[in-house]
Formats: C-alpha cells, sequence, structure tokens
C-alpha cells in the first residue's frame, strides 16, 4: 500500500507529517506547494507578497558590493560587505572584473553607479 494517495488533498499539516513518514532518498530532495488562495491577482487589494526565510538558507552565499567612500566604506566593510569602492569600484565593474549578487551605494557615489 503506498502511504501517499495522489487523488487526495492533504491540508498542510497532514502533508508535512506525511513527509516525515516517507523514506529518504539519495539525493536533495525537494518539496513543491501549490495552493489555491481564492483571490483575484487583477485587484490591487487581493495582491499576496511575501518573502520566506529558510531555516537552512539556500545553499548560496551572496556576495555583495558597496558603492561608497570615507567612512560610510569602512562601515560598509565592518558590515560584510565582499568588495567595497568608490569610483574604481565603478571601473573595475564596468570592465567586467568584479562580479556580485546584490549592491547598496551611498548618496555621495550614486551619480557614479548610475
Amino acid at each position: 500500500m503506498e502511504l501517499v494517495d495522489r487523488e487526495r488533498h492533504y491540508s498542510p499539516t497532514e502533508a508535512i507529517k506525511l513527509l516525515g513518514e516517507l523514506p529518504a532518498a539519495k539525493f536533495d530532495e525537494t518539496v513543491e506547494v501549490a495552493m489555491r488562495l481564492g483571490v483575484d491577482p487583477r485587484k490591487a487589494d487581493q495582491m499576496i507578497r511575501g518573502t520566506v526565510s529558510l531555516p537552512h538558507g539556500t545553499g548560496k552565499s551572496v556576495r555583495v558590493g558597496a558603492f561608497a567612500t570615507g567612512d560610510k566604506a569602512r562601515e560598509a566593510e565592518e558590515a560584510g560587505a565582499d568588495v567595497v569602492g568608490g569610483e574604481d569600484l565603478v571601473n573595475e565593474v564596468m570592465k567586467g572584473n568584479i562580479n556580485f549578487d546584490a549592491a547598496v551605494a551611498t548618496p555621495d557615489v550614486m551619480a557614479l553607479v548610475g
């Protein structure tokens, strides 16, 4: 007898409990969830947006670039930015020598960043 009835709709609580009872595979398993929320996405007051923080992250590290000078550059380094600089960093990025996933910029460097 199979543990999962593919014709049945499970409540979130039942589904999570059932996942724990299934045998483990020899690869990184994923779970796909589909929910009907009964909202009309064309209506602004019914839009649903949000983010979820996974308990163990995504497994990927995010490289952060900070466009800053002076004290703000020091603060960015202390905060954990991977690359920090002003006009020099802008030039290196434009040449394609430096890549990062997310960027922040101080107001004084914004004109250079564009």
